[in-house]
């Protein structure tokens, strides 16, 4: 009977030490397991929040996601209307003219767009807007600088005759120099090719 009993508390002590074993590996693999997942923020990137890219415009759309979370442009604007450039569905979500190749000549699919911000600009005289013109990588440096003032001249006028007070808009080329794709193909020479409308604090 003895024996017996001391192979039944053996067998206790046994299956105890392999419990408390495998309590410990199942804590160390969920500790593990938390650790991995904790590296998904390595980058910043909060839970639930758009990935890098998101708010990337598309030819004609600008800045369109409907969210205000990039504000790069939209620094002057108040922060109650910022959505309004946020929302695809409004036209001043399109804060980038495109070109055709050598040209400064504006787009038509763009009136509606510049219409809209030469009227916010006009209903809103303290706000600014910087207009930078850009262009792709071909061509010399100066010819480029040339082509890129051109653009943002001809997008000013526009804004201008749609009710912008001149002195609230002002112009700069960068040419060749701030390319919005790196790329040689033409979908990127084409994104390149543009005028960005940024709003000011001064």
């Amino acid at each position: 009977m003895n024996k017996s009993k001391e192979l039944l508390m053996g067998h206790i002590s046994f299956g105890s030490r392999r419990q408390v074993l495998l309590a410990a590996t199942l804590v160390a693999a969920a500790l593990s397991l938390t650790a991995c997942g904790g590296n998904k923020n390595v980058r910043g990137d909060a839970p639930g929040m758009p990935q890098a890219g998101m708010n990337d415009q598309g030819q004609g759309q600008g800045m369109g996601s409907g969210r205000d979370i990039d504000v790069r442009g939209l620094e002057g604007i108040p922060a109650e209307d910022r959505h309004l450039f946020t929302d695809p569905n409004n036209p001043l979500s399109t804060r980038t003219v495109y070109f055709d190749l050598d040209s400064s000549a504006i787009p038509s699919r763009f009136s509606q767009a510049i219409q809209a911000h030469g009227q916010y600009l006009a209903n809103h005289p303290n706000v600014n807007l910087r207009l930078e013109g850009n262009t792709d990588e071909r061509g010399t440096r100066e010819y480029n600088v040339a082509l890129g003032e051109r653009r943002a001249d001809s997008v000013k006028q526009a804004v201008v005759l749609s009710g912008a007070s001149a002195g609230q808009v002002t112009t700069i080329s960068y040419g060749e120099e701030r390319p919005a794709v790196l790329g040689q193909d033409a979908e990127s020479l084409n994104k390149n090719r543009r005028v960005d409308f940024i709003y000011t604090n001064n």
